[in-house]
């Protein structure tokens, strides 16, 4: 007997798992159903088993896999072979439904709702339907901060380990068809990351922008972001080793309060500034804080590209892979903002009412 390539044993034994925790899945709502089981086992589910399934063959045989089709589509109430082709249609792939397939799912998911409304109505109304739109809601969450700044991924390992490599997303749309295990070597070296999982994305907007646009409405926020920033900064620029001439210095994301520019002309006014930021309405907030000859850039910062800074300002609200700035920093000097329990370099606590600090690395 000829025995199969140890690879594609060890593959068949990732998608065994895959479909166990789907037949899992399906034990638990039969036998402890509740709202929050229901939301979370549909949320997860659909970003990892029916995902992959969309992608690939992780279950052998075409009556296997079309029996597998109708298990999830009564599992996770809506039809699978329906999910399929609209999500390959947002890789830009085909994926048009065979009819009786189309079918057969349409029939499992529709059983399903007439089950629970027939046997269970006062269940499906106070337990099911709840947790289901639940679910159907952080499914939304997940699929809009996946892509709502161009597709973004998230590196974070425990995220990756509990949804089989999901926050790849990046190099998944590269290639979509690929073993969700071998993501991780097809990581993009210049992804744009986030350090949420996209159903905590909206943490981003929802902390840092508030308080930024609380901050302009409030002259004592002000007051008291550039005092506890002045001091911060300060203490780091006085840490600067002689060889470090700054004379260019970059700040990234320097739009709406910019409160590191005010400061820096104060503390340096013979250093050269310039903001950039992603946002042209930011900088025309920023320009009415700030003397004319501060320089602008209306473009998303890439740390990649060449830098002719002598020192690089960091943002806590920067978009992209802070941890490969602090591997390889774009500029001599770096002033990254970070969060309390992350020092690197020489560091300085800005602030732990804002849980924020300042760390000074050098090149």
């Amino acid at each position: 007997m000829a025995a199969f390539p140890l690879k594609q044993v060890r593959g068949r034994q990732w998608d065994a798992l895959l479909i166990t925790l789907a037949l899992g899945h399906g034990v638990l709502l039969l036998t402890w159903a509740s709202i929050p089981l229901i939301a979370i086992g549909l949320w997860w589910n659909a970003n990892t088993i029916a995902h992959n399934f969309v992608h690939r063959m992780i279950i052998p045989g075409r009556i296997l896999k079309a029996c597998f089709s109708c298990y999830l589509s009564l599992l996770l109430g809506f039809p699978q072979s329906l999910w399929r082709a609209r999500h390959l249609g947002h890789h830009g792939l085909p994926g048009r439904p065979e009819l009786r397939q189309m079918v057969l799912d349409c029939g499992s998911a529709l059983i399903l709702w007439a089950t629970l409304l027939v046997f269970a109505p006062r269940f499906t109304f106070s337990v099911y339907l709840p947790g289901y739109l639940l679910g159907l809601g952080l499914c939304f969450l997940q699929g809009y901060y996946e892509h709502e700044r161009g597709t973004v991924s998230h590196y974070g390992r425990f995220y990756n380990l509990l949804f089989f490599n999901d926050g790849y997303h990046i190099e998944h749309h590269a290639h979509p068809g690929m073993d969700w295990r071998e993501l991780r070597m097809a990581k993009a070296s210049t992804a744009g990351s986030s350090r949420y999982p996209p159903v905590l994305r909206w943490l981003e907007c929802a902390n840092l922008c508030t308080l930024e646009r609380l901050v302009l409405r409030l002259p004592i926020l002000q007051r008291f972001v550039i005092g506890r920033h002045e001091l911060a900064l300060r203490r780091l620029i006085a840490a600067l080793p002689a060889r470090c001439t700054v004379e260019r210095v970059g700040i990234v994301g320097g739009g709406l309060f910019p409160r590191t520019a005010i400061i820096l002309k104060r503390l340096q006014p013979r250093w050269k500034l310039r903001l950039i930021d992603l946002s042209a309405e930011n900088l025309a907030v920023a320009r009415s804080f700030l003397a004319a000859e501060t320089e602008y850039t209306n473009e998303q910062f890439d740390p990649s590209e060449p830098c002719d800074y002598d020192l690089l300002i960091i943002p806590l609200s920067l978009v992209g892979d802070r941890q490969a700035i602090y591997r390889r920093p774009p500029a001599p000097a770096l002033l990254v903002h970070d969060w309390v329990w992350r020092s690197r370099g020489t560091s300085v606590i800005v602030s732990w009412l804002l849980l924020k600090r300042l760390n000074l690395i050098i090149r």
